[in-house]
């Protein structure tokens, strides 16, 4: 039965996590929330914060030491969230994240609030009161960005003049073709809905975010900090903030300088890696020629977006018929292919994933980035297919929204090292189970460890050792075949979302650590079905959570 008194404090926690995120809770297919939208305000961080003590009060309440399974792993995982999490908020980071990327405001609502399912007439409706409101949003934003400056913390100078860029680009398209607008409603008269979409849009939308032009160039552009200083350990507060998200993002307790160290390693490794398997593919054993030939050949680039569906699309089906090789079988929701919406792919990375709705009404998807697919590797989507879809986040979030037996925040939950180091593992997995179409499908998937082993590097090396956005770049040129244009939005996007992107690496280092002991102790024993589902079917979990799971599975083997 469990705990009856964690299990209503577990609940609660998800009720405020809906309640604090309505647009998750339209993602994850849960009604009641489609009209709403976040407070972004100081206030609204106030309220987030009481929401965790009153939960972390709770959990005080509770006997730790007197509960096993799935309820030790409950309460272990809450008393982490809550902590993390009311770090962050006080961390504030984002007041000093204006940027065009993924995590910017402005993207963020442009490239999600269409995708929101509206398959009925409520959820049509919900739509309009959400985007009615939309105005006011962008505003507690912008005010939030002026008391941050207030306070001396600033945005880069880089990161405001691309978001005047954006907004430039995005006001400068017709009404009619706002991404805003683009959503077949269900359940009520098309050309109504539309047409008050459409009023909103230029109403209320468009002069908010005309308010942000003028206020970037104006009040933000003159005290933005230069390309030397775009780490948060520039602003104030900005090293210990810093150190929040380290913990939040990897859930281990490295610190900082461990964690460069890490990823210089890595990456002098992942050198020797690119040789070998570039004297195969290319004909050549230099390092250095081998990322000059991936980056700079274009024989060895797309010509239409549709290539890049294609062989995205092929991929994922050849991983699907693969599955048995290495797990278990799963009836879970269908994963899609889409491209990343054009408003707000020029600023975007090469893809995202989405998880499918709760209630049926959405699949999972896979977004992938077209734009310009002339500056985009034939070779890199391979990886980034297995990573995205299957058997990467797709199967691990689909499979998680299966586990019934599983509190709702768990089944929901997106512990970053955790989703991103499963999804990173799985690059490799897919090699050892001949998924690859040959080597220089290969070097891709060495040049995405190369890019998130540099993480490690660049992003420490600018939030806490000062490095400026140059060295950064040139650090991931030479020591990765990424574009010159996805090293751009790579770094900027690690500007803006400090810490996040050492999850990525970290966790991967941690499941693979993992099964080799595994594999070592069991011996005979091991079975790699089995082991991915233990890791799995316990949902989302934190780094040390995990390494109980599988230690509780060797006890049980051995």
């Amino acid at each position: 039965m469990g705990d009856p008194q964690l299990a209503a404090l577990a609940q609660r926690y998800f009720d405020f996590h809906l309640a604090d995120n309505p647009t998750a809770a339209s993602f994850y297919g849960i009604p009641g929330y489609d009209d709403k939208l976040p407070d972004p305000s100081r206030e609204g961080d106030a309220v987030r914060r009481a929401h965790h003590a009153e939960i972390g009060e709770g959990l005080q309440r509770i006997d730790a030491d007197a509960l096993d399974g799935q309820d030790r792993i409950t309460h272990s995982m809450l008393a982490r969230l809550v902590a993390d999490q009311t770090a962050s908020i006080d961390a504030a980071l984002s007041e000093v994240g204006l940027s065009n990327t993924i995590t910017g405001p402005v993207s963020a609502m442009l490239s999600s609030l269409p995708r929101m399912s509206l398959d009925s007439d409520q959820r049509s409706r919900d739509y309009l009161v959400r985007l009615g409101s939309l105005d006011a949003y962008f505003d507690a934003v912008l005010e939030r960005y002026r008391q941050a400056g207030a306070d001396g913390r600033h945005q880069t100078r880089r990161g405001v003049l691309a978001v005047i860029e954006q907004i430039d680009d995005y006001l400068g398209t017709e009404v009619t073709a706002d991404p805003l607008v683009s959503p077949t409603p269900a359940g009520v008269d098309f050309e109504e809905w539309q047409a008050a979409a459409e009023d909103l849009v230029s109403q209320r939308v468009r002069p908010s975010l005309a308010r942000w032009r003028e206020a970037l160039e104006a009040e933000f552009l003159p005290n933005a900090r230069l390309d030397e200083y775009v780490g948060v350990c520039c602003t104030p507060g900005g090293s210990d903030g810093y150190a929040a998200a380290l913990r939040q993002f990897t859930t281990v307790d490295l610190t900082p300088e461990e964690i460069h160290r890490i990823g210089l390693e890595e990456v002098e490794r992942i050198r020797e890696e690119f040789a070998e398997v570039g004297s195969r593919a290319l004909g050549t054993g230099d390092t250095a020629e081998v990322i000059a030939r991936l980056r700079d050949d274009p024989s060895l680039r797309y010509e239409t977006g549709e290539q890049i569906v294609e062989d995205v699309t092929l991929a994922l089906r050849r991983a699907e018929a693969a599955l048995p090789k290495a797990f278990l079988e799963y009836d879970i929701a269908p994963c899609t292919i889409a491209e990343i919406p054009a408003a707000s792919a020029k600023g975007a990375t090469l893809a995202y994933y989405t998880v499918p709705a709760a209630d049926g009404s959405r699949p999972g998807t896979h977004w992938v980035n077209t734009y310009a697919p002339g500056t985009r590797a034939r070779y890199e989507y391979e990886a980034l297919a297995f990573h995205e879809s299957v058997p990467g986040h797709h199967l691990q979030f689909a499979l998680g929204q299966t586990l019934d037996g599983l509190p709702q925040f768990r089944r929901f939950a997106y512990v970053t090292a955790f989703g991103e180091g499963w999804g990173l593992y799985t690059e490799r997995l897919c090699d050892e189970i001949g998924l690859y179409s040959g080597d220089l499908q290969r070097l891709g998937m060495i040049s995405f460890d190369a890019w998130r082993a540099c993480r490690l590097v660049v992003d420490t090396g600018m939030h806490i050792l000062g490095w400026s956005r140059e060295r950064a770049v040139a650090y991931m040129r030479e020591n990765t075949a990424l574009s010159q244009v996805n090293i751009d939005n790579e770094i900027d996007r690690y500007i803006a979302w400090p810490g996040q992107a050492l999850a990525y690496m970290i966790g991967r280092r941690h499941i693979g650590a993992l099964r080799e002991r595994a594999e070592r102790e069991l011996g005979d024993a091991f079975d790699l079905r089995h082991f991915h589902d233990r890791i799995l079917s316990n949902g989302s979990i934190p780094l040390a959570v995990m390494t109980g799971v599988v230690e509780d599975w060797i006890a049980e083997g051995a």
